[in-house]
Order: C-alpha cells, then structure tokens, then sequence
C-alpha cells in the first residue's frame, strides 16, 4: 500500500482557547491518505467506491493521530437527518442511522463525514461533553444542530459553556440553488431570506449555509464561529459532492473531522 505523510487537520482557534489540553480536535483534509485517483488522500468514506482497505487505512491514521485505536473513532451513516445518537464506554463499532453524536467518554473519537456539507464540532470543556454534527441544508433546516445541543446538555452539558465551529463546507459563492429550495426555507421562517442572494441565472439564488449554521448555533444560545474555508474551490485539500457533479465525475471521496475528550 502507498505511504504517505501523516494527516495534518485544521484546527479552530475557539475550541483550543476553550478546551486547552483536555479535548483535542480536527478538522481534516485531503492531505495524508493513501487513496489514488478520485479519492487521491485521505478518503474516509466508506460510502464511496474507493478501495476498502485504502479507506480503512485512511480511518486508522485519522484515529492515530488521536492517539486512539481505529476501533474508537466513531462515525454514523449519515442520512441528512436531525438525529443524534449517544456514544458511551460500550461503543461497539456500530454506524446507525444518525447525523449527530455526543458523548462524556474520553478515548472516543466522534468523526463527521462532508463533502460541502457542514461539519460542526461542539465542545463543554468545564463539563467534558463533546458533539459532532453533519448538517447540509436539510439538516440544518430541521434541527440537528439545535438537537445536538440538547443532547450534549442530557449528558450534563451546560448550553452557556459550549462552544462550536463549522469546518470546511460549500460557500456562498459556489451554492447556487433553484426557486423551490429559497421557497422551502421562506416557508419554515422568512427571516431565512437573508441567506439567499440572486445568481447569475434567471429565478436561482445563491445559498450561504456557513452563514444559516453560525447564526442558528448563536441563536441556540452557544458560542460559535466558522473556518471560512469553501469545500467547492480547494480541489487540492477538500472533497466536493458539487465540484464532482459539475465535472461530471462518477463519484467522490469525504474528509473527516472530528473531537475526543482526552483521557486523564
């Protein structure tokens, strides 16, 4: 199997002023995988087609870079939906259908899947609650944020001490979306308008979701900020559903990013 350099994620400036050394966290890009081709790095979809070991491979060194066996990074198969799922002590490897994890475990990596869409790592360090999100549009549309939170607070969590960043998505200025979509969110709340500026094509608009996710967390009542980085424009450090539908490719990998509280 092809080596290559150890995975170098991103990090937020907000979760380490907030957490210091007791979570560690990342958010991860293309860089240090072993996958070719279409999944040229570090692919940790096991949704794609990319080779089973090459993935496999590719969870274990995002896991080691937590200092954790590959069995300790727990990832769900994401449905676009507002479930969340609690992690504990007994984690057994399991995928169930969710879109969200929270956990008081430390040694456990939770990991959230994307390629544009939002990746959102939360953490109460006074508390050592920990969540991960996965929320595109329609996620974000039906509470997985606001979920997430609530499940972080049934774990003893206090919503005044969490802080929350969103990692690399799609921006703005590459989401262009069809009249029914704006229609959609005008429905639920028309406030949500605000998100939407008209695109170059007669009756689309542009769709800022990093902004609707940022504001949604404030309003929830956590501290928040996102990374500012587009998904679509990278080719070099991010996987993009958008970008491989536009080149018409026939599939696409994911990046991972994700949260641990470590152990003492």
């Amino acid at each position: 199997m092809q080596d290559a350099a150890s995975p170098a994620p991103i990090e937020s400036a907000l979760l380490n002023e907030a957490t210091g050394a007791t979570i560690r966290h990342g958010y991860f890009t293309r860089a240090g995988g072993v996958s070719e081709g279409l999944y040229r790095g570090l692919n940790v979809g096991l949704g794609s087609s990319d080779e089973r070991d090459k993935v496999l491979e590719n969870r274990r060194r995002v896991a080691a870079w937590f200092g954790l066996p590959v069995e300790r990074l727990a990832t769900t198969h994401q449905v676009h939906s507002a479930d969340v799922v609690t992690i504990g002590a007994d984690y057994d490897g399991a995928r169930p259908d969710a879109d969200a994890m929270v956990t008081r475990t430390p040694g456990i990596a939770l990991g959230v899947l994307a390629a544009d869409c939002g990746p959102i790592l939360f953490a109460d360090p006074d508390n050592r609650v920990i969540g991960a999100a996965h929320a595109g549009w329609k996620g974000a549309l039906t509470g997985v944020l606001e979920n997430t939170i609530a499940a972080m607070e049934a774990l003893g969590a206090d919503r005044a001490r969490i802080v929350a960043c969103l990692g690399p998505s799609i921006s703005q200025a590459s989401y262009e979306v069809g009249p029914e979509f704006v229609e959609r969110f005008v429905a639920e709340n028309p406030e949500d308008e605000r998100y939407f500026v008209p695109s170059a094509t007669p009756g689309h608009a542009m769709f800022d979701l990093p902004a609707l996710t940022v504001d949604r967390l404030t309003k929830a009542g956590v501290r928040a900020e996102s990374l500012g980085l587009c998904t679509y424009v990278d080719n070099e450090r991010f996987f993009s559903y958008r970008r491989t539908t536009h080149r018409k490719e026939p599939d696409y990998g994911r990046q991972i990013s994700a949260i641990s509280i470590r152990e003492t």
